[in-house]
């Protein structure tokens, strides 16, 4: 059930019979569609190409590497050189013969991705959220599949994009794949197929919980610009990650919109702050948000996250039902229908899975629908909660609001838009006064 997404023809197309149907990407354009099945040189190798080298897409990577022994990584970037050629040595000690990337190909700095799309077939991207956007939409327009990780933007302009991206995709023909990753865990597939179905009746609510510790927290490197320094810990800077709801509860609430047949709640209000995560290396990020959302049946999401040391941990999504409970990460229906999934299942490397069959096979898969919807549902919490205002789902469609500097006006050696106060913390927004749509 994990690979539904797939469209779903019995016979599968030869190698050969792609070498055959190939094209170039203009004569394709030009027919408004793009073939699939052009790799390397007119042969079955498959270019892949890295948009960011931390620990994310070092694992996407493997991943595609591990879904198709045709593909050969070709091309990283990086804002840090020696980050990326630390995670090619590392991607060549588990899979030698796959990985065949030179110096040459290895590109650092915001403009690398520029490089690495040229290089590729397919591109594999995670680096900072603010860019996504921006990059799959890149490679989108010159030709090259996408593997995108989540949140698939930050803010409602670069969501304008991305949008754009999966509809240029689905004009050419293009693979664009999310790594909202529960669509593809057959246990989530199954227990949201049952409230479906109706095991829990009616459903009344949703609670969704992300609370856990800061991620990964460094102390700043000797001789670090103040914009390299907040690249080398983007999760806790707003323009660079867009905050953890959008960063970390944009799973539970893809979830939360799938067992609500994929629709888009018409409000929400937030509350959010920064209670104990205040020194510098938390950069101006809150710590804990607390969101309601409200779909047009009056089905309510109950939504928290918290980045906090030394306090109550848990992940979940619970969908109460008018005939029973069902514990979607658990895969676990209690009430009237009592049931429970017993199965394994790895959705990270399923995505890729799920991919790489389908660029083979010519048949492309599209994510876009609910990348754009499930992040925009995101950062719309997420704004609530920095403005202390109700959102509605309007306001934010409609909204033009981009967290400043656009990405294609980044630079090297630029002056990040926040610094530190005076204390050396960073500002953070102030309910009720701060002012964003």
């Amino acid at each position: 059930m994990a690979r539904s997404n797939v469209s779903g023809a019995k016979e599968v197309a030869t190698r050969r019979d792609f070498l055959k149907a190939s094209t170039t990407v203009a004569s394709a354009a030009a027919l408004g569609t793009l073939n699939i099945g052009v790799y390397a040189g007119g042969s079955d190798i498959i270019r892949l190409g890295m948009i960011g080298c931390g620990g994310r897409n070092s694992g996407a990577a493997d991943q595609a590497l591990t879904a198709d022994k045709g593909v050969r990584l070709v091309a990283m970037c990086d804002i840090f050189m020696d980050r990326a050629k630390a995670v090619r040595e590392m991607l060549k000690s588990r899979k030698a013969d796959q990985v065949a990337v030179d110096d040459d190909h290895c590109f650092a700095g915001f403009d690398g991705y520029k490089r690495v799309i040229e290089a590729s077939d397919v591109v594999v991207i995670a680096n900072a959220a603010k860019f996504h956007p921006l990059h799959a939409l890149a490679a989108i327009q010159a030709g090259k599949h996408v593997f995108v990780e989540k949140p698939h933007g930050i803010d409602p302009l670069g969501m304008k994009t991305m949008k754009k991206a999966a509809d240029t995709a689905k004009e050419k023909g293009l693979c664009l794949a999310s790594g909202l990753h529960s669509r593809h865990h057959a246990g989530y597939v199954e227990t949201v197929q049952r409230i479906h179905d109706g095991h829990i009746g009616d459903v009344v609510a949703i609670e969704e919980n992300f609370l856990r510790g800061p991620y990964g927290v460094i102390d700043r490197k000797p001789g670090l610009s103040e914009v390299q320094w907040q690249c080398s810990t983007q999760y806790h800077f707003r323009w660079l990650s867009g905050d953890d709801v959008v960063q970390s509860l944009v799973h539970n609430l893809d979830r939360a919109s799938w067992v609500m047949h994929n629709q888009v709640p018409v409000k929400c209000h937030g509350l959010g702050g920064r209670s104990s995560m205040t020194d510098p290396i938390y950069g101006d990020v809150f710590d804990h948000h607390s969101v309601v959302y409200e779909f047009a049946n009056g089905v309510p999401i109950y939504a928290f996250c918290r980045t906090t040391t030394g306090c109550y941990d848990e992940s979940s999504s619970v969908v109460l039902g008018s005939k029973g409970r069902a514990d979607v990460t658990g895969c676990r229906i209690t009430g009237e229908t009592n049931w429970r999934w017993s199965g394994r299942s790895d959705p990270y490397q399923t995505e890729h899975d799920v991919l790489f069959k389908a660029i083979r096979e010519g048949k492309p898969v599209n994510n876009g629908d609910y990348m754009v919807a499930s992040t925009t549902i995101a950062l719309m919490g997420q704004i609530s909660c920095y403005t202390g205002k109700e959102v509605t789902w309007e306001q934010i469609d409609n909204s033009e609001f981009f967290y400043s500097p656009r990405p294609e006006d980044c630079y090297d050696e630029m002056i990040p838009p926040v610094l530190p106060g005076p204390n050396g913390s960073y500002p953070v927004p102030l309910p009720g006064r701060t002012q964003m749509i």
